[in-house]
């Protein structure tokens, strides 16, 4: 219990410690879109400059005479309070209405596509590590090697050109039809489904392969060890060697390398949510940052920090509760 405190404390340090570290860096960056918007209103108005700062404050509530550092405090103070300020995109839009709008979409795709390359690396992998030496070894492993390489927004960029603009089987983008109804009826779930192939299909065979590796790898060293030579010898089925003795062993590293990239899945997917214009957590980091929304910015910085700190906590534990000697040294 303590070693869970300690770390929950460490995390909450390192979660301040970032947020404080993105707040001054985004604003440091060159480009500032309330500058662009103030020069846009000094263009097309007669209104005088200091006007100007007024109805810019009062729409997106931002204090142009505000110090740095009142204005990191004031931050803090709305962060306590559940309040990560409004977005400058997308005015008197909370930035949390955003976040909460678009993480569900993120969780639904790359979860599911996380799952399922984790499933099908496991499975090719396990084939891979008992035929060993064999022709289907070596194409599986050459395959998983290639398309490990490959990054996913390539790979989306070329199924979104030959099935979607060349071939159109595929739409475009978005997260559903724009004249469905969202509801959990048969038709907006289907359409749901038909747009988040693509940018799915794109993550798991491009994600699978470091599974399939891994857990070949793990499951060669765990044919190798003294205690399954042991095992057969007692007379063990092959079932209870493959599932008790090889697997569990075998897949267990794998485990906590899952709880961790389900962590770093809402920091991981920008490039694949912006090409299939699909409006997760990663596609409102791109326009954040493409428009120096710094208010956005942060808010999914702090989203994707606390997500992979509690992830971290997360493995821990898990492989602690897999791994009963873990538990009986900590």
């Amino acid at each position: 219990m303590r070693w869970l405190i300690k770390r929950l404390l460490i995390g909450v340090g390192i979660i301040l410690l970032t947020m404080t570290f993105t707040f001054f860096l985004v604003r440091l960056m060159p480009g500032n879109a309330v500058q662009y918007i103030i020069s846009q209103m000094i263009r097309t108005s007669t209104m005088p400059l200091e006007q100007v700062y007024q109805q810019v404050e009062a729409i997106y509530g931002i204090d142009m005479d505000q110090p740095l550092l009142a204005q990191y405090f004031s931050y803090l103070w709305g962060l306590l309070r559940g309040d990560l300020g409004s977005s400058i995109l997308y005015p008197q839009t909370p930035v949390m209405s955003i976040i909460a709008q678009a993480v569900p979409w993120t969780l639904f795709l790359v979860g599911s596509a996380l799952l399922l390359s984790f499933t099908i690396g496991i499975g090719l992998g396990i084939v891979a590590a008992y035929r060993r030496g064999s022709r289907l070894d070596k194409g599986l492993t050459f395959t998983a090697s290639i398309l490990r390489a490959i990054p996913d927004f390539l790979l989306g960029i070329f199924l979104l050109y030959y099935l979607a603009a060349i071939n159109p089987i595929f739409p475009f983008g978005g997260n559903y039809d724009i004249g469905a109804t969202p509801g959990w009826d048969l038709k907006f779930i289907g359409s749901v489904l038909y747009h988040s192939l693509l940018p799915m299909i794109a993550f798991i065979i491009t994600g699978f392969g470091g599974w399939m590796l891994n857990m070949r790898a793990n499951t060669v060293s765990v044919l190798g060890d003294d205690y399954i030579t042991a095992a057969k010898a007692r007379g063990l089925s092959e079932y209870v060697l493959s599932t008790d003795y090889v697997g569990r062993n075998a897949i267990l590293p794998l485990f906590t390398g899952l709880a961790l990239s389900l962590g770093y899945m809402f920091g991981g997917v920008v490039f694949i949510e912006t090409i299939f214009s699909y409006p997760g957590v990663g596609y409102y980091l791109f326009n954040a940052v493409s428009g120096r929304d710094y208010p956005v910015m942060q808010g999914a910085f702090l989203l994707i920090t606390t997500s992979v700190i509690l992830s971290n906590i997360i493995a821990d534990l898990l492989y602690g509760w897999l791994d009963p000697r873990i538990r009986e040294q900590s």
